[in-house]
């Protein structure tokens, strides 16, 4: 499924540089008996080039799918499609269904409301040549009263009107030219470190610890000369980094088609509920429940070709590796790709967490050949290997709970609030520390002997466990060291609790914002922001918090937090079309489309923490902030209101 996403972005973003559109619609409504009619789409297709049916199977091309609101009026059936053709694909290597040419679609409605007159169906569809594959979303709006329809998609003087709005007359703006951006680098070191321990954790499983003494003891025998064995050994351990590195590259690809998809995919409520679906489905799995595997032929397949000579050879048996391992890795390889993509720079991170993954698989094949007496310290396989991917269950548990938390933030779901979850987390690592202390086991699980390395680890759990019960009812954030995984403080069951960071009052829309700066002639702070951004939730709790920074902001600033994944539905008078230089047109329907856009219109970035320090009239303060500490952020205030002090009044009026 994964795959077939990538593809569709890698290939949607080689078919824009062309400019091409392969697909013509033209839709029409017929009348039927009382208040039935039936909305007719049909389809004009380029030479060669392939619209596919509404009916696939998973794995291939995506579907053509229509969205109804129903509001106002009732499907009768599903959506009726023309003869399609079933034939092999060259581009998926699968038969797929697809209509060549034309193509026709009817839906038949009946109207429950009379005062009922227009309504729009939303169509989203992949046509695919030869070569190249598109992705477009379509909406068409149905006249029911025989007037001319006028579709929302087109860009009309409303949508001009408000696009333009989103353009801000910004003056001094070479401070943009200096992003402070210090702490970029050091979010990439920490992922590569996160990777790095997710592959020593990996090690210790039991699909790969028992391969390293098997491994290396494999190349030094076979090896005409130890030096020749021990560089095998080595040109064995880069061939797994490079093969875990390259898992990241088709990331790049999606980046480069536009800034902000990487967010969106991230903080798509849907995605998020998928994502904790697969965690919780990882973490039955490492408690023994069943057993995760890729496809075995590609095992076979990739273990026939370990028979070639030379480098070849060995390239197959690192891939055999990473294949045969995959019910251990797959689970950390899940949550190393989540966790990027819920990130800053998600491409550029993941490539960090696979590469420190795959340094920590690889080096001790390596290092065990430089030092093959080495071995003999090794520890014997055994039942603690089966103790390891238990832990492993009950942290992916954990991690799963925290993509569900995304996809109630976002949406507004208020189930998730922050006591329930560090109530759930308490509970989890309550039950991990049970099991640590011999309570209980899981299925298949032998008894196993309470060693002195397991005990002192469910103490160390019991401990967090202890400091969650405290956190939960401690007035006072005990819990920074968690900040940006359970959501912020703000989110509470508590009555009359701000929805402002640390109870400071902030305006959620720009323009509200500007007019209480005017009123106030104070600073405004443009604070981009998401509800699943996790540095957002750091830079609060631990930098936002710091008694001086919390009172410049309280004190001396107009805080403006824009949310660029809220997904709530901006009203049929707000909703309008933005079209890029290059042509491409986005409907901009909810809330986090707007600020996302204006952030990107304005600011030319898709990051978030962003912060901003602007004028009332326009002029920017300083540089940008990402994601910092608190002498960092401190110092930036300080001369962002040094230079609004030194600002002449006449200006306040101009803007």
């Amino acid at each position: 499924m994964k795959v077939r996403y990538l593809l569709f972005f890698i290939w949607t973003h080689l078919m824009a540089a062309q400019s091409v559109e392969p697909v013509v619609w033209n839709t029409s409504v017929e009348k039927g008996e009382e208040n039935r009619f039936t909305l007719v789409f049909e389809a004009t297709i380029a030479p060669h080039w392939h619209l596919y049916s509404q009916f696939l199977e998973e794995g291939g091309a995506l579907p053509t799918e229509f969205i109804f609101d129903e509001m106002g009026y009732k499907r009768l059936g599903g959506v009726n499609e023309s003869e399609t053709i079933t034939a092999f694909d060259q581009v998926f290597q699968m038969d797929l269904s697809f209509f060549d040419l034309q193509a026709k679609f009817q839906q038949e409605i009946e109207v429950t409301d009379g005062n009922l007159t227009q309504l729009a169906v939303e169509v989203n569809y992949q046509a695919c040549d030869d070569e190249l594959c598109i992705f477009r979303s379509e909406t068409f709006v149905f006249s029911l009263d025989g007037k001319e329809a006028v579709s929302s998609l087109t860009t009309d003087e409303r949508s001009e009107t408000l696009a333009a709005a989103m353009q801000l007359p910004l003056t001094q703006t070479e401070f943009l030219d200096s992003v402070l951006t210090e702490e970029a680098s050091n979010s990439h070191w920490n992922i590569f470190f996160l990777g790095f321990i997710g592959g020593l954790l990996a090690l210790l499983t039991p699909c790969v610890f028992p391969m390293i003494p098997l491994t290396v003891s494999f190349f030094l025998k076979q090896a005409t000369s130890r030096s020749k064995g021990v560089s095998n050994a080595l040109l064995y351990t880069f061939f797994i980094i490079f093969i875990y590195g390259l898992l990241s590259l088709p990331f790049h690809f999606i980046d480069s088609l536009n800034p902000e998809i990487l967010n969106t995919i991230a903080t798509n409520v849907t995605l998020n509920l998928i994502f904790f679906g697969v965690f919780v489905f990882f973490a039955f799995s490492f408690f023994g429940f069943y057993e995760l595997t890729l496809p075995a032929q590609w095992g076979s397949r990739s273990d026939q070709a370990t028979g070639f000579r030379g480098g070849i050879g060995i390239f197959f048996m690192a891939l055999t590796l990473a294949i045969v391992s995959f019910s251990c890795t797959g689970p950390i390889l899940g949550s190393l790709l989540a966790g990027s993509l819920t990130a800053d720079g998600g491409a550029v991170q993941l490539t960090a967490g696979m590469l420190g993954f795959g340094i920590a698989l690889g080096l001790p094949f390596g290092l065990f050949a430089l030092f093959p007496n080495s071995l003999k310290a090794l520890p014997k396989s055994g039942g603690w290997m089966t103790t390891v991917k238990v832990v492993l269950g009950f942290l992916e548990l954990a991690l799963a709970l925290k993509f569900l938390s995304n996809a109630d933030l976002v949406a507004h779901w208020n189930l998730l609030k922050r006591e329930v979850f560090i109530g759930i987390w308490a509970l989890i690592a309550l039950l991990l520390s049970l099991y640590l202390f011999g309570l209980y086991r899981f299925k298949h699980e032998a008894k196993q002997p309470l060693g002195k390395p397991r005990l002192a680890f469910a103490a160390l759990t019991l401990l967090f466990t202890a400091f969650l019960v405290v956190g939960l009812f401690s007035k006072e954030n005990t819990l920074k060291l968690l900040s940006g995984f359970p959501p912020p403080e703000f989110y509470s069951i508590q009555p009359g609790v701000s929805d402002c960071p640390l109870g400071l009052n902030c305006f959620k829309d720009y323009e509200t914002g500007r007019e209480a700066a005017l009123q106030a002639y104070k600073p405004m702070l443009l604070d981009f922001t998401g509800w699943a951004c996790v540095n957002c939730r750091k830079m609060e709790e631990n930098v936002w918090a710091d008694p001086e920074v919390f009172a410049l902001l309280k004190e001396h600033y107009i805080i403006i937090s824009l949310y660029v994944d809220d997904r709530k539905k901006l009203s049929e008078t707000e909703t309008f079309n933005y079209q890029y230089p290059d042509g491409r047109i986005k409907e901009i329907n909810t809330v986090g489309k707007k600020w996302a856009t204006f952030q990107a219109i304005n600011f030319n970035t898709a990051s978030q923490p962003y912060y901003i320090q602007m004028h009332p009239n326009g002029s920017l303060l300083n540089g940008s902030l990402q994601y910092s500490n608190v002498p960092t952020f401190k110092k930036w205030l300080q001369e962002g209101l040094e230079r609004f002090s030194k600002a002449p009044k006449a200006q306040y009026f101009n803007f």
